[in-house]
């Protein structure tokens, strides 16, 4: 096989990290919390220097891998290399940061495949666009960081600040390699590698837990929950993935911190597959963090560069290719045929194998979104149960057959001024018998039973994320690496404080530490007040105007002379108000997260992890309220600010408030919910996340002169990182969760108007799941691997929300429905004990000559005959009462019972919440007991190394005296 002549510029030569205690290291500055942490390994700025021994083994090792026959790459020419690999077809490229470069005409040299490369070049012109608009997201993708505030530099200072930060990663002893000529125009690739004294140096400073020699057998618990577990678990392992696992489940390796003085403890047999790739990279990136250029006015970190343009990029590397003739067996593969793929949706997924690939963060969200659809599994059925109930005793339900039953002839008030006339209460049959599916005596169980769900749901939660961590060796990550990581100040923040550092030596004012104080921020944080107070004051006039067009577009359709026009009035009004509020949330939906991302970054946050809860507070304040003002409007306001006929109550001048229809406003609640949630479930995951990347793709392919077959042989010569460039950048784990929060939320708050929310969720997130998973691992790049053990201040959004939905779920049943009108009637009114002569209660009477003047009807012959007297929904002193249309004392006896109903339930139910909470551990036994069992063995693991020690010296020291 002929190699073709594309020149790749090493950077480092196979000795380089012979050189490492030679090479100054005063321009590379790393970050202080090393140096805290560990006083005795790293000093000042410097890196201790690396030993002859690691040297030399890391010497041996590069020889001995370059001396093995069986490397299936050592054969080919650098430019066949298509794998992850350097150039030599050995080492492994386990990051790559890519840089813009100008040629002239006369020496960019066109590849002469197909063309003049007119299909990668727009791909790549369309993804650095789709590219520049992505969110910035916190401890993600360096490249998302970089497009918070572009500066331009010229490409000679760009240049040398490169050289200046590549020479500094080439102290710290990490090997590059460049690539100038790769296929897509104007793009440099630097490849990074981790050689093994590095990985082992950052491994010790990182404390990474790594598998020791150590085997032991984990014992199943023997108690009753354990014991219907493996039978749970025995009966569904045809649903869990074919994913091969090198270890038994009976068997775990015993982990600890890594250390060079004790590598004898790990299995170092195959040092190529000891740091796995997810594992090389987060060292790398812990490398690349650390390390800064010192020649400007400022420290220039890895952000900072990304942001001021001398890199264009930065991440790491998929492990290889999905389908294709290239597609070599990997676990990106195994993904993607195992969980990424719709054939499977009824299969769990491979959670410990994308914690694997991925990281503990996104395997953290991804077994979080798993645990939570398997728990709408019973809330759907009892939701569907509760609806299955409401048809099959619709036709016995005694108030909406009193309406629907016109032997009553009830005449109603008009529902508008003017153009509304007089109208039968038996048109309402329809309304009544569908208000019955969802508001009847099953409501009120299935809210309880979702509330004592929710808090199942996070017992749940706590314990599976308590297994998770213990099987991911999680338990002792926390306090030790927060404080570890805690002084990585964001790239932002340094500049910021750079900037004062400057200002203080100009005005001779010196501080020994210089940091943002409160006083440095207050202008961001009133900014932030005052506009987030704007925004949430938008979505009430927004919502106001929606109740403005609802009033207006009713009185125009009354006036129309279409009689199918204005028999489906209600109808018409409630569907076209609900879409208009589902398109109105979608639009601010993204507004919003622009303007909470861009209130964050005023603010100046010092930490990734502090910048990433401010955000994500933010903007789950300005999305709830977005997405919950018009259902709580619907459910708590709307009918109950109306007055009465005569006495009505107007806003912007002539437009009278909105009446509820006679069986409440349940029905439109219904309506609402059901437009809202199955909306934006299709519109911003099948649209957004499906069909605009699809159309895109579709867009790409017609404008490119290649046809399919030239495409794929095109792709199929592509190196493994000019692939993974064309990807676009992950931007965070953030916008998943958002999505699932409010969804939760309209499971949970409103699911005594919706039995049937928890089938919709339960559908959604079926496709969602799979749908996730085709994205993280076909369309996005590989996300540096973040650890976690657990999933944040997400956990609380969730707790918060289950416990106000107890109270929300409290007021709609007794202020929204009419179950507490209804058994107050039956048990206080009703003459033989049931709900006979219902309907005719609830209705006041009114005397028609006491309309207002201009606002009696202009057609009151509308039925055929004169009315005298009507009836609207109200509990009223009637007319020839001597308190006429004054709030009669049924009234009152029902809004006590009403707020004796909310006390109770809510009481009720939380006594009952923290009573499954206590009784649940949160911690399972038979996990303390591994834990437990893990310490024990730990600590006879070194008590055995000191007795060997101490065997061994004592031996010495006797061939000494013989």
């Amino acid at each position: 096989m002929e190699c073709q002549g594309k020149r790749t510029d090493s950077l480092d030569q196979n000795d380089s990290a012979l050189e490492l205690d030679s090479s100054p290291l005063s321009s590379c500055e790393h970050s202080s919390s090393m140096q805290q942490t560990h006083p005795t390994v790293m000093k000042s700025a410097d890196y201790e220097p690396v030993s002859s021994e690691e040297r030399n083994l890391d010497v041996d090792f590069v020889t001995t891998a370059r001396n093995n026959e069986s490397v299936p790459m050592k054969d080919l020419c650098p430019d066949t290399v298509l794998g992850p690999y350097f150039s030599d077809g050995m080492r492994r490229v386990d990051y790559v940061l890519t840089y813009h470069i100008q040629k002239s005409g006369s020496t960019r040299r066109r590849s002469s495949r197909f063309g003049d490369n007119n299909f990668i070049q727009r791909l790549w012109r369309s993804l650095s666009t789709r590219s520049s608009r992505a969110p910035l997201q916190p401890k993600e993708d360096p490249e998302v960081a970089a497009q918070e505030h572009q500066t331009d530099y010229h490409e000679d200072d760009k240049r040398f600040k490169r050289d200046e930060f590549e020479e500094n990663l080439r102290k710290t002893g990490l090997e590059l390699e460049k690539d100038e000529e790769s296929t897509i125009p104007g793009i440099g690739f630097l490849k990074i590698h981790a050689p093994w004294n590095v990985l082992c140096r950052e491994a010790e400073f990182m404390k990474l837990k790594m598998p020791t020699k150590k085997v032991y057998e984990v014992k199943q618990g023997s108690n009753v929950v354990e014991k219907i577990r493996m039978f749970i678990h025995k009966v569904t392992a045809p649903l869990h993935p074919k994913v091969n696992t090198s270890r038994s489940q009976c068997e775990k390796p015993l982990c600890h911190a890594f250390s060079r003085e004790k590598q004898h403890l790990f299995d170092l047999s195959d040092k190529n597959k000891f740091f796995d790739s997810k594992t090389r990279s987060s060292i790398v990136y812990e490398v690349l963090k650390r390390t800064k250029c010192m020649k400007p006015k400022y420290p220039l970190g890895l952000t900072s560069l990304l942001a001021n343009g001398v890199y264009t990029s930065a991440y790491p590397l998929h492990d290889g290719d999905i389908v294709g003739v290239n597609a070599e067996p990997n676990d990106r593969k195994l993904l993607y045929e195992q969980w990424a793929s719709y054939s499977v949706f009824y299969k769990y997924q491979p959670i410990g194998l994308i914690r694997k690939y991925f990281g503990e963060k996104v395997g953290l969200y991804f077994a979080w979104l798993g645990v939570y659809t398997q728990m709408l599994i019973p809330a759907a059925i009892i939701g569907v149960i509760v609806f299955l109930y409401g048809c099959a005793t619709v036709d016995d339900n005694i108030p909406s057959m009193e309406i629907c039953d016109p032997r009553n002839n009830i005449t109603m008030c008009p529902l508008c001024d003017q153009a509304c006339s007089y109208w039968k209460l038996v048109t309402a049959c329809g309304t009544a018998r569908a208000s019955h599916l969802f508001d009847n005596a099953a409501t009120v169980f299935f809210s309880v039973f979702m509330a004592l769900w929710a808090v199942l749901f996070m017992e749940h939660w706590k314990r599976r994320q308590m297994r998770l961590n213990y099987v991911w060796d999680l338990t002792g990550f926390g306090e030790e690496e927060e404080e570890e990581h805690k002084d990585h100040n964001r790239a932002e923040y340094e500049f910021r404080v750079m900037q004062k550092k400057l200002k203080q030596e100009h005005s001779g004012l010196m501080d020994e530490k210089v940091k943002l104080t409160c006083t440095d921020r207050l202008p961001a944080y009133m900014t932030t007040v005052v506009m987030m107070g704007f925004m949430i004051t938008v979505t009430f006039v927004i919502v106001f105007g929606v109740i403005l067009y609802r009033i207006s577009i009713k009185a125009a359709l009354h006036m129309s002379s279409h009689p199918v026009v204005r028999y489906n009035i209600r109808a018409t009004v409630k569907t076209t108000a609900a879409i208009i509020n589902l398109i109105i949330i979608i639009v601010l939906d993204e507004i919003y997260g622009a303007i909470a991302r861009w209130l964050t970054r005023l603010e100046v946050p010092k930490t990734d992890k502090s910048f990433e809860e401010r955000l994500i507070f933010k903007t789950f304040i300005l999305k709830f309220v977005n997405a919950f003002t018009p259902i709580v409007y619907l459910a708590f306001f709307r009918g109950r600010l109306v007055g009465r006929p005569g006495n009505y109550l107007y806003v912007v001048g002539s437009y009278r408030m909105e009446e509820c229809a006679h069986a409440g406003c349940l029905m439109e609640l219904c309506i609402q919910l059901c437009i809202t949630m199955l909306g934006k479930q299709l519109i911003q995951n099948n649209l957004f996340e499906i069909g605009i990347p699809k159309l895109k793709k579709m867009l790409r392919k017609r404008k490119s002169e290649l046809d399919s077959i030239q495409e794929q042989v095109l792709h199929n010569t592509l190196k493994r990182y000019e692939k993974d460039q064309l990807l676009g950048p992950f931007v965070g784990l953030n916008p998943e969760y958002m999505e699932m929060i409010i969804q939760f939320g309209m499971v949970t708050l409103f699911v005594a108007s919706f039995p049937l929310a928890p089938l919709f969720a339960l559908l959604n997130n079926i496709i969602e799941i799979r749908l996730d998973a085709k994205k993280f691992v076909t369309e996005l790049r590989r996300p540096i691997a973040a650890k976690a053990k657990d999933i944040g201040i997400w956990y609380n959004l969730l707790r918060g929300l289950s416990k106000v939905a107890v109270i929300v779920n409290a007021f709609v049943i007794a202020f929204t429905s009419d179950f507490i009108p209804r058994l107050v009637y039956q048990y206080m009114y009703s003459p033989d004990g049931t709900l006979h002569g219902f309907v005719n209660h609830t209705l006041s009477y009114f005397n028609v000559t006491d309309f207002d003047p201009g606002t009696e009807p202009l057609q009151p012959m509308h039925l055929g005959y004169k009315v005298s007297v009507c009836r609207y929904k109200d509990y009223r002193d009637p007319p020839w009462s001597s308190t006429k249309y004054e709030l009669s004392k049924e009234f009152w006896a029902i809004l006590a019972a009403r707020l004796a109903f909310v006390i109770v339930f809510q009481n009720v139910v939380m006594l009952m919440s923290d009573f499954v909470d206590w009784l649940i551990p949160d911690i399972p036994k038979d996990i303390s007991l591994q834990i437990h069992k893990e310490k024990i063995l730990m600590v006879e693991l070194f008590m055995k190394e000191e007795q060997g020690k101490r065997i061994t010296n004592g031996n010495k020291q006797s061939e000494f005296y013989y």
